[in-house]
């Protein structure tokens, strides 16, 4: 898709996903303006200096996706929106869970109803792998997103907004990971990790931006999208980043699981493969028609992707050498 002189906006864009995305915008595509919308005012002056040589391509909009009207306002004259904008800490959700409803949820209902009043053309929203069969409430406020978002499209009727999901997994060196922490903790002698059974899905903040650019090519409306992506063992990424340190085995937290999920069993009767990528088509009537998931190849019955039988599992080494440039 061409994004020539298109105008997009970014929620949550003071992130690290908003950075990076940004950062490829504005160095490989002839866009119009990219609007970063958040609620740090430091971030944005720390962004705004960071992007400096690109003032007049980029604008700052203070602002929370829990005011409409707001949003309103920020959305005047966009054509294209990437919904990063989320209360993201699996504690800080168990404990202020009411926050992240009026965030995750009243939020993501705010930004599909500006964007159908404001004729936005595409809305790309960022899921997560702890969406799916979800055991804490962050998880849980994404899956409602999610079912937002995908309903939206029949919402929308005849209007001309079209909106579509990105799910992947754990971001490799992103201020939620656990790979700061671990490197934080190297000095000690002694990492934590929670169970040496323990996998994740993992990309890095390069491929997760890439390919949510790239999915506005493809998207109908409606479509979850899923990267292809490795796993890892939470112990042998610990073992990369600190070969000698000490491991403690700590237990699992309250809200985490063993093994993430992105594509559900229950979900394969919708579902297809792409080289690159799964698609959850929607099941929502009408759809059929706008939906190009069909183009793949249906996945077998009772198919499911999950971080534990991935076929795809970096080793020490190769986690060691992903983590060399971050």
């Amino acid at each position: 898709m061409s994004f020539k002189n298109k105008r997009i906006m970014i929620t949550g864009g003071t992130g690290s996903f908003g950075r990076k995305c940004a950062e490829i915008l504005l160095r490989e595509y002839d866009v119009g303006t990219v609007i970063i919308f958040s609620r740090d005012e430091r971030k944005q002056r720390n962004m705004a200096e960071e992007f400096g040589a690109q003032r007049g391509r980029i604008r700052f909009f203070m602002g929370d996706v829990r005011d409409k009207k707001r949003l309103h306002r920020a959305l005047n004259g966009v054509d294209i929106v990437i919904h990063a904008a989320a209360l993201k800490q699996v504690p800080a959700a168990e404990f202020n869970p009411i926050e992240a409803i009026k965030t995750n949820i009243d939020g993501a209902s705010n930004l599909i109803d500006a964007c159908i009043d404001m004729n936005v053309s595409k809305v790309i929203a960022l899921s997560t792998d702890k969406a799916v069969n979800p055991l804490n409430l962050y998880g849980a406020t994404k899956l409602c997103s999610d079912k937002l978002f995908v309903a939206a499209n029949s919402y929308a009727a005849e209007e001309n907004t079209i909106f579509s999901v990105v799910r992947y997994g754990n971001v490799l060196g992103s201020r939620g990971s656990v790979v700061p922490l671990f490197r934080k903790m190297k000095s000690t002698g002694r990492l934590p990790v929670t169970d040496e059974r323990m996998t994740r899905f993992w990309i890095t903040l390069e491929q997760g931006a890439r390919f949510v650019l790239e999915r506005f090519a493809d998207m109908q409306g409606g479509e979850i999208f899923i990267p292809k992506i490795p796993s890892t063992r939470i112990i042998d990424l610990a073992k990369a980043i600190c070969p000698e340190c000490v491991i403690d085995l700590v237990g699992i937290r309250p809200g985490e699981k063993l093994h993430e999920l992105m594509l559900p069993e229950d979900e394969a009767r919708n579902s297809y493969e792409f080289s690159e990528y799964y698609v959850i088509a929607p099941a929502f009537d009408g759809c059929e028609s706008r939906s190009g998931a069909c183009a793949g190849k249906p996945v077998p019955e009772n198919f499911s992707y999950g971080s534990d039988s991935n076929p795809w599992f970096l080793d020490v080494d190769e986690i060691s050498e992903l983590l060399k440039d971050m």
